[in-house]
């Protein structure tokens, strides 16, 4: 597999570096769509009814964890509820979760999601690789009609992988030589690194990684840097 090896957190004179890939790996929260105050209703709710005190968590908690696998975020949100309870809520919070999700009818996706996943499916192959629970990522594509644009996808609730151990995954099993990672987080940085795979740090999202090799300020500006 190759891959760019250079970091271009401020690109000279504006001018943005095309970035050769043969497959667009996307993650989702602060990526692709907000979901954070849908969710923060399923969290609110399971807390309230596991007797544990809802303002623990918001919207702007969970745009600060959000990245990390279903487990870890529950143990710094509870970090003191004993362990049975914890994934107690834990349980009914994404089951809550996902049918708030499905049945709002509210459109949660950053402008241009879907017409730039169409543009870009065109020329090539796109994937989601995220750390949610199994079945979000089905949700996601089937609530944003691009079900039949993502080419594989894969989680941590799937698994119990990694990001980086999935993105990994991802790349061997679809034969790609230079994939792209478009994340949000710093989390999303370390995968990218430890994977090998270049980051493209989408900034209107939830982080501030260190370094990047290359940013976007919309989803649709993602078109416009790859080649």
């Amino acid at each position: 597999m190759s891959c760019l090896s250079y970091y271009n957190d401020n690109p000279k004179n504006g001018v943005v570096s095309m970035i050769k890939t043969d497959g667009i790996l996307l993650d989702i929260d602060g990526t692709m769509w907000d979901s954070t105050p849908l969710v923060s209703k399923a969290y609110k709710r399971a807390f309230r009814d596991q007797g544990i005190d809802e303002g623990r968590v918001s919207p702007d908690t969970l745009k600060g964890l959000f990245g990390r696998p279903m487990d870890e975020i529950f143990d710094k949100l509870l970090p003191d509820i004993p362990e049975e309870i914890r994934r107690a809520a834990q349980k009914e919070a994404i089951a809550l979760e996902d049918d708030i999700l499905g049945s709002d009818p509210c459109d949660i996706f950053f402008p241009g999601v879907l017409n730039t996943l169409k543009t870009l499916s065109l020329k090539k192959r796109l994937f989601i690789i995220s750390n949610c629970q199994k079945g979000y990522i089905e949700l996601v594509m089937e609530k944003g009609g691009f079900t039949d644009l993502i080419t594989d996808h894969e989680c941590f609730g799937n698994n119990g992988l990694s990001k980086a151990e999935n993105i990994k995954l991802v790349v061997k099993r679809n034969n790609l030589n230079a994939p792209v990672y478009v994340g949000d987080t710093d989390g999303d940085r370390l995968a990218c690194e430890e994977a090998k795979v270049p980051f493209i740090f989408a900034s209107y999202g939830f982080g501030t990684p260190e370094h990047f090799d290359e940013k976007i300020t919309s989803f649709p500006e993602l078109a416009s840097v790859i080649e």
